[in-house]
């Protein structure tokens, strides 16, 4: 089978210090946490930051911190950069991606009421503006799918030449507000996407593992795990560091025959573009 691609995302802009003493925070924090799981094998870092108060953040200054200690670092894993986790414009959103040139950013495919108390906005005039800065960056759009309406407003941006094809989807299960993280939601996602479309798919905090193991079984293209979707390694036990996500996936992922992609394996899977130099 085709290696398997592994994500972690080590922080999210959600979960606290007052959740976990082990969640990275600062710029610094997040980048060497990053740099700890490349070494321990993850193939792409699916990056957020905080403001200095530890509020999910979108600004630039942050991004590019923690962005230039892991480049600098020589450290070769694929950086996939968060277009969401704080309040801000549609160009302040989107403004990372052409002043870092990741890989990979998120276009989260629409707008939902999240925890049934906020609104999470991807209204369709900034998807159509992400979508065109994402293929004018050269940045590879993995399409967050949080309920089956969004896949087919990816299928809308696919025909209309907002996102180019041979699209890669990520299915984000059990966020408050969006479909339950159950096999059967997963089955029903695949069963709509487009034939020729990567995909991935995680399940948040209890429900991580159920949906990594489906995963694997189902031939997923990539699977994620890390603190922005769970902080605990097992019932009542917080994980102290990503890195326990991400040696436990590569030990699961051997028993199901899947070897994890190097960073340069995924980058040929996913047809990257903005290796950096």
């Amino acid at each position: 089978m085709e290696k398997l691609i592994l994500t972690v995302a080590t922080t999210g802009a959600i979960p606290g210090k007052n959740d976990s003493p082990f969640i990275p925070i600062t710029p610094k924090e997040i980048a060497e946490e990053v740099l700890l799981c490349a070494q321990a094998g993850a193939s792409i870092a699916h990056i957020h930051v905080r403001d200095d108060e530890g509020k999910g953040t979108i600004a630039l200054d942050k991004f590019k911190e923690a962005v230039d200690i892991i480049r600098e670092s020589g450290c070769n894993i694929v950086l996939n950069l968060t277009t969401s986790g704080g309040p801000g414009t549609h160009e302040e959103r989107m403004r990372h991606l052409g002043a870092l040139k990741p890989e990979m950013a998120s276009f989260n495919a629409g707008t939902m009421n999240w925890a049934h108390s906020t609104v999470f906005m991807n209204e369709p005039a900034f998807l159509e503006k992400l979508g065109t800065c994402m293929k004018e960056n050269n940045v590879k759009p993995e399409i967050e799918v949080f309920d089956g309406g969004m896949v087919y407003n990816s299928l809308y941006y696919l025909k209309k030449g907002i996102l180019l094809d041979n699209p890669h989807f990520q299915f984000v299960l059990g966020a408050p507000g969006g479909l339950t993280a159950t096999v059967k939601n997963l089955l029903f996602l695949l069963d709509i996407i487009p034939k020729n479309a990567t995909w991935g798919a995680f399940g948040i905090g209890s429900a991580h593992l159920p949906i990594l193991y489906a995963s694997l079984a189902l031939g997923a293209t990539s699977v994620r795990v890390g603190m922005e979707d769970n902080l605990f390694y097992s019932k009542g036990v917080l994980a102290k560091s990503n890195v326990e996500f991400v040696e436990r996936t590569i030990r699961i992922a051997k028993e199901f025959g899947r070897e994890v992609a190097t960073p340069d394996e995924a980058r040929t899977i996913l047809n990257l573009q903005n290796k950096p130099a």
